[in-house]
């Protein structure tokens, strides 16, 4: 039965693999997104540990502090049953304090244990942190470049001499063809418009004179 689990498990794996590999081939930036998400979640995960540690490095210290405490507390209590000559007394403060004692001693080595084992955390952590920044950043830089890329290749196909760019060619030629007719219809337009102002205040002229002649 485990062994079927297992041909299972490493089927499924296999299975996703290649599919981020298609995906990869499709849009590698929507997998960088994918195993960036993965590494930010890992990163939190290992943040509330840090956490967890340090609740835990408060908590032995309150015990270390207790033990200490109690210790202190048994051999005071031991000095003055030995001076009243309270033996049963005198040995059980005595057995008490040694117990508190070696639990002091236990908690100590935990408490140390802690503090190197946060140590390790946040300095792991910060390291994470680090390199989950340096992948937003290189996720930046590899947007950036696959824009430009994106870019030459749609001016590839517009400039290069292939059959899409004879189309494309074709419709820029269309539309040059297009703007001279344009002009030239509207320079006509204009010429004609300024002839016929200059006809009409030329024969105003002549009937003005001809008026004034005849007078």
């Amino acid at each position: 039965m485990a062994n079927i689990f297992t041909r299972l498990k490493e089927t499924i794996s296999a299975d996703l693999h290649e599919a981020l590999d298609q995906k990869e081939q499709k849009n590698p930036i929507a997998v960088l997104n994918h195993y960036l998400r993965q590494c930010e979640a890992e990163t939190e995960k290992v943040r509330k540990l840090v956490e967890r540690q340090y609740l835990l490095k408060d908590e032995f210290n309150r015990e270390y502090n207790e033990a200490v405490h109690l210790a202190e507390k048994r051999q005071r209590q031991a000095e003055i049953a030995l001076k009243a000559g309270e033996t049963e007394l005198y040995e059980f403060a005595l057995k008490e304090q040694s117990h508190y004692e070696e639990r002091v001693a236990r908690l100590e080595e935990s408490r140390q244990q802690t503090t190197r084992q946060l140590e390790e955390l946040e300095q792991k952590y910060e390291e994470m942190k680090h390199k989950v920044k340096d992948m937003h950043i290189k996720r930046m830089e590899l947007m950036g470049r696959e824009n430009i890329a994106r870019a030459h290749h749609r001016m590839n196909k517009v400039v290069d001499q292939g059959s899409f760019s004879t189309k494309a060619f074709t419709r820029f030629e269309e539309m040059e063809s297009y703007l001279d007719r344009l002009e030239q219809k509207v320079n006509q337009d204009y010429h004609r418009s300024t002839i016929d102002a200059r006809i009409a205040t030329l024969e105003k002229q002549l009937k003005t004179e001809e008026t004034n002649a005849i007078s």
